[in-house]
């Protein structure tokens, strides 16, 4: 289930959006994908998860 984030990518050094996956890392809830233009790793930490 692939939605869309805005993210930044150190590599272009600007803020673009990218589709990802969201998975949970070290208890958190991130974001996940490649940037549409150079294809380096992208990662945004979402909020919490509503219960």
């Amino acid at each position: 289930m692939a939605e869309t984030y805005n993210g930044y990518c150190v590599k272009c050094r600007e803020k673009r959006d990218f589709d990802g996956k969201v998975e949970e890392t070290n208890g958190r809830r991130m974001a996940k994908g490649t940037c549409p233009v150079c294809g380096t790793k992208m990662t945004r930490i979402l909020g919490k998860a509503k219960v």
